[in-house]
């Protein structure tokens, strides 16, 4: 029954609208069951969750769980729990003036327990939306048991005079002030252990003890912890008592195709308007910036147990794009494409997001991140051009062996980091074997995303040992590998 929140302002309204309570648990539980029914999308914008985390979740939420979610960073554990409040009713009757959300029919705090027997059916009512009940905490060493629970406040019994016998005289924590509501720990291990024991009697019982009252305030809560795996090891561990009274753990995961990455990177980006209607990205581009993500993952050098947050490859987005505008400003072009040489801008969105091995930490981490690069390169190369074997024979014929004798007559040439589009779109033009390429292994490729394929296969080249690339302080010179010291001799 949904109840109008702009007329119902006293509690006799409330009963005469029929309304009933009910425990935050079952009112998860009977919303989800609605929206799966209806079959709309229970938790969206999660993206490659659909058939393994979602239904797990959805499980846990029908168990009437609290839920931990456990996975490596940046893999939205926050944010499932940050859509749980959708499945919320969207406005919740309280006793006015309650700091613990009291229920008007149940109410648990002696403030709404005295008013409604002072005032009966005229005790005033407000609503709270369901975006307000949300509470998140993140869990730090320092986090004591007053900040969770509460504790005797010396400046209100001073205020009210009254003894610190009196539980009028406790200062609720967020637990309590979060009653009938979602309540988030994040980084659950590294709240200390004795905090931890705190909680036991919440999440079993459902009630509080604060110091050596005898009070018992049965709170309705929906627990959501997330943590770690790493953190079990590393920096603490979840005690096993509170393990065993959390309901459901939830394993998440990184993106496990290229196609649901580039989803949540352009959803989570956060680019300027300008950014978005001046610079043209071609779909290669994006895979390009995704693969670097599934090769840190990967890496010899990238510690796996710190593993690699879905953040690397939204900040490199818009590190891509921020260098292709600059270019452009600096250049004076109106418009422009991303380049496969602007995938140098990324450098420092790459060195801040991983955590090294010890190999890793000796070649540096920007050498790191320009080998994931390369290797992100040479990955997705084999999908648009013929493969390049790692052995072949001496004299074998290949399809790139055009390609390659340009350069070896030539003395090849330059991609400076500022050329205008036209400059850039004249130099590539005149390497003819690569339109040669491309009209036979890509013919159907439009214009605009030509010349960023044509860039791929250099790149490419250069990865598999074919081509010399370097870089000076401008740009890049593309050359072949012997030929000039040939012709030196």
């Amino acid at each position: 029954m949904k109840l109008d929140h702009t007329k119902i302002k006293t509690l006799g309204e409330l009963k005469a609208a029929g309304y009933q309570s009910k425990s935050i648990k079952d009112e998860l539980r009977t919303n989800l069951l609605g929206k799966i029914a209806s079959g709309e999308e229970t938790f969206q914008g999660v993206w490659g969750y659909e058939n393994s985390v979602i239904p797990e979740l959805e499980r846990a939420i029908l168990s009437r769980h609290n839920i931990n979610l456990l996975g490596l960073r940046g893999q939205a554990k926050t944010r499932l729990a940050r859509l749980m409040v959708q499945l919320l009713d969207e406005w919740m009757p309280i006793v006015g003036g309650s700091e613990v959300h009291d229920d008007p029919l149940y109410p648990i705090s002696r403030y709404a327990t005295e008013l409604i027997k002072e005032k009966e059916d005229e005790t005033p009512i407000e609503w709270i939306h369901r975006d307000e009940r949300f509470y998140e905490k993140l869990a730090t060493p320092d986090v004591t048991v007053a900040d969770l629970i509460g504790d005797v406040d010396p400046i209100k019994a001073a205020n009210l005079k009254l003894s610190y016998a009196d539980d009028r005289v406790i200062h609720f924590g967020m637990i309590p002030r979060a009653n009938r509501c979602i309540f988030v720990i994040n980084e659950l291990p590294d709240l200390q252990a004795r905090i931890q024991v705190a909680l036991f009697n919440i999440l079993q019982e459902g009630d509080i003890q604060i110091r050596g009252f005898k009070l018992r305030l049965p709170l309705d809560l929906q627990f959501v912890f997330t943590a770690n795996p790493e953190d079990y090891t590393n920096r603490g561990s979840i005690v096993t008592p509170l393990k065993d009274r959390i309901g459901s753990q939830i394993l998440t995961h990184y993106p496990e195709t290229i196609e649901i990455a580039k989803k949540i990177t352009q959803q989570e980006a956060r680019l300027d308007q300008r950014q978005s209607e001046g610079i043209y990205v071609p779909d290669i581009a994006m895979e390009v910036l995704e693969q670097i993500s599934f090769e840190a993952r990967n890496s010899e050098y990238v510690d796996a147990k710190s593993g690699v947050s879905a953040r690397m490859s939204i900040t490199a987005f818009e590190n891509l794009l921020s260098t292709a505008e600059r270019r452009a400003i600096k250049s004076g072009d109106d418009k422009t494409s991303v380049r496969l040489t602007d995938f140098m801008g990324v450098i420092p969105s790459i060195t801040g997001k991983i955590e090294l091995v010890y190999e890793g930490e000796q070649e540096g981490a920007g050498f790191v991140a320009e080998t994931l690069v390369e290797k992100a390169i040479k990955s997705i190369f084999p999908h648009y051009f013929p493969k390049i074997d790692k052995l072949q024979r001496k004299d074998a014929e290949t399809e790139y062996d055009e390609l390659i004798h340009w350069f070896f007559e030539g003395e090849g040439f330059d991609l400076l980091d500022e050329d205008t589009d036209d400059e850039y779109r004249s130099k590539l033009d005149s390497v003819t074997p690569l339109g040669a390429l491309l009209k036979e292994y890509q013919p159907n490729i439009s214009k605009e995303d030509s010349y960023f394929m044509k860039e791929l296969l250099l790149w490419g080249l250069v990865a598999h040992k074919k081509l010399s690339k370097q870089r000076f302080v401008q740009g890049y010179q593309f050359k072949d590998l012997y030929g000039s010291y040939i012709r030196g001799l």
